[in-house]
């Protein structure tokens, strides 16, 4: 009976757990603060595991990784490298679904001397997009090609439907990353020019893109794209992009939301006695008698602005106190928004991933490729956040453990071995990419 360690409950977890229970040789232990929620996941099966665990105690972290044969962190990025320093001493295999950080890279060489593997990136953006980024790539190559560009965007975003707020954006897990990444710098490779972003214009600097089959976004840059160059294999090719997909208003609306200190980790409150209004009056030094003008001056916006409708709906000019203690601004909005843009009951997310190539052949034929998902949660069910974060992770953690994927070291999911297997059992599971072309 192979042993897996699931470390984190949260959100995305579900799916995961229940495919690696649908194992008859696998007994999977999930390791959470809060027992309650693992016990939710394990529910009751007879080869599941609830454990309580805080990743903050060393010894407790050290016992649960000891009795594994692999450990699966989805727990934040922030522990993960606690967890892998434990899993090398201890020869345990690892997989999280997390950006590989420059330390957890340089523990490739004794992840390598213990013949193990730490898989990361293996969810969905990163995860997915690396696997089909790879397989057209690859693709193109065996037909003697190159490509010169490739543009990649994702986005998770309320299905059409069920998208019924003025932000057009709802919160699968904890919003906390979400506005940790809007603090991001951007940079990419535009016709052979390296373009940077400071984070102050992250949001400033987007287009609008169309999906096919998904509809018209705006796309926005993630993070530093140049690396996937050399990650890819596509030397010399003269644009790498990375984005993330909003809906239309998203960045607009965000980057007034920085402009006015909503944002802010170091200016704090004590919320018991501070309203959310009175917050808002503060950071635009307004005495709060004609709050949504001062707000309008400060932005340099008509007091109608979408942007302001958006922060009275979702309550931010309101005289109610919130049941948070002292905090910052940063504290204040995640709790607003995590309590207002949620999903009810029944109410399903959308997954869009689309990737853009252009092919050059050596018979000087050139064509524009994309590989394009667009999924949707199951209502009542999981969503497609978790579906597609998750699974890659859980098909990726049974095929280590059945030995059909032998790589050592700290991998990420660009090679064959990897996701050949994954990308062909996902599609089973009615998550697909549907490849197009146009000769140019």
């Amino acid at each position: 009976m192979k042993q897996v360690l699931v470390l984190g409950a949260g959100l995305v977890a579900r799916p995961l757990v229940r495919y690696l229970l649908d194992e008859p040789e696998f007994q999977v232990t999930v390791a959470t603060r809060t027992v309650s929620k693992a016990e939710k996941l394990i529910d009751k099966h007879p080869r599941g595991i609830a454990m309580p665990i805080d990743v903050q105690d060393e010894a407790a972290l050290g016992a649960a990784i000891a009795t594994a044969d692999i450990v699966i962190s989805l727990v934040p990025w922030i522990h993960h490298m606690k967890v892998a320093n434990l899993c090398v001493e201890l020869g345990k295999n690892m997989v999280t679904t997390s950006y590989v950080k420059p330390e957890m890279q340089a523990l490739d060489a004794a992840v390598r001397e213990k013949g193990l593997i730490f898989l990361n990136e293996i969810g969905v953006d990163p995860g997915i997009d690396h696997m089909a980024a790879m397989s057209v790539i690859n693709g193109v190559k065996a037909e003697g090609g190159k490509i010169t560009s490739f543009f990649s965007y994702c986005g998770g975003l309320p299905a059409l439907g069920d998208n019924n707020n003025p932000l057009g954006y709802k919160f699968s897990w904890s919003p906390v990353g979400v506005m940790l990444a809007a603090k991001n710098n951007g940079k990419y490779l535009k016709n052979g020019t390296v373009v940077n972003v400071p984070p102050e214009q992250l949001f400033e600097h987007y287009w609008l893109l169309d999906v096919p089959g998904g509809g018209t976004f705006e796309a926005y840059v993630n993070r530093d794209a140049l690396p996937y160059v050399d990650l890819y294999g596509i030397e010399g090719a003269q644009s790498m992009y990375r984005g993330t997909l909003r809906n239309i208003g998203h960045c607009e609306s965000w980057n007034y939301f920085k402009k006015i200190g909503l944002l802010d980790q170091e200016r704090t409150f004590d919320f018991r006695q501070t309203s959310p209004r009175e917050v808002m009056a503060a950071l635009v030094d307004s005495n709060g008698d004609n709050l949504i003008e001062d707000i309008a001056r400060f932005l340099e916006v008509p007091k109608h602005s979408v942007t302001i409708k958006k922060m009275q709906w979702l309550g931010l000019f309101s005289d109610a106190k919130l049941p948070l203690a002292e905090g910052s601004v940063f504290d204040m909005f995640a709790h607003i928004l995590e309590n207002t843009l949620v999903y009810a009951e029944g109410e399903v997310d959308l997954l869009v991933q689309h990737h853009e190539f252009i092919a050059e052949y050596a018979d000087g034929r050139k064509k524009k490729l994309t590989s394009t998902m667009v999924d949707t949660g199951i209502p009542n069910g999981d969503s497609s956040m978790a579906r597609t974060v998750s699974l890659p992770a859980a098909i990726a953690t049974k095929l280590i453990l059945k030995g059909d994927i032998t790589l050592k070291g700290v991998q990420i999911p660009v090679l064959p071995e990897i996701y050949e297997p994954v990308l062909k059992e996902l599609e089973t599971m009615d998550i697909r990419l549907i490849e197009r072309e146009v000769a140019l």
